[in-house]
């Protein structure tokens, strides 16, 4: 793919045990010529787990992309006027991000990202990870399948036995989603057998 001459925004939830696993995307969008400018949760900016720091979460993503972090609201909501981004994806896309945004509600930076991206009629493409996508939240989810200029990473459970509400997007299929995306495409196909361990 060529992403020369793109913007992309990359707007991180707080789905720490996925945040390994979406670094390696980052990369690939900048290895492959966009400029990709980070935005992050308040959840990512100050939480710590076993999965890493806050802190060093913020840095890893600094040091991939060489852009300082949209981490406010007010930073966030320029992104609308200027038209800057050409495609943005939430990876991972938490469930209480996805039912807020399912609702309209925009109380976080990725949220009013997603609200000015929206507002370009400009793709907005998820990457969902959440353990009630097929409970609670399979409404939200349902509610977002539909509306227009948003896609989805392709998804699958990720553990039917154990959590067989939890829904997981392919992460390695981040940059072929969005490079759809920019298509007007969905990415087929977009539910997945994900391989899982019994």
């Amino acid at each position: 793919m060529n992403w020369q001459g793109k913007t992309v925004g990359y707007a991180i939830t707080g789905s720490h045990c996925t945040l390994e696993e979406i670094m390696p995307q980052v990369k690939r969008f900048v290895d492959e010529g966009a400029k990709v400018v980070p935005i992050v949760s308040n959840t990512v900016q100050v939480t710590d787990t076993r999965f890493g720091t806050a802190h060093n979460w913020l840095q890893r993503l600094k040091d991939i992309t060489g852009s300082e972090l949209i981490s406010t609201i007010v930073e966030a909501e320029p992104l609308g006027p200027s038209k800057l981004l050409d495609v943005l994806v939430i990876a991972p896309c938490t469930g209480n991000t996805t039912s807020k945004l399912a609702n309209a509600i925009t109380d976080s930076p990725v949220l009013m990202a997603a609200k000015a991206q929206m507002r370009n009629l400009r793709p907005l493409v998820l990457a969902i990870s959440t353990n009630d996508g097929l409970g609670l939240n399979a409404a939200n989810i349902a509610k977002l399948l539909v509306a227009k200029n948003i896609y989805f990473v392709p998804f699958g459970q990720d553990n039917p036995h154990q959590k067989p509400n939890s829904l997981v997007a392919q992460m390695d299929l981040i940059p072929e989603a969005c490079y759809a995306a920019l298509e007007g495409r969905q990415l087929q196909p977009m539910l997945l057998q994900r391989i899982f361990s019994a």
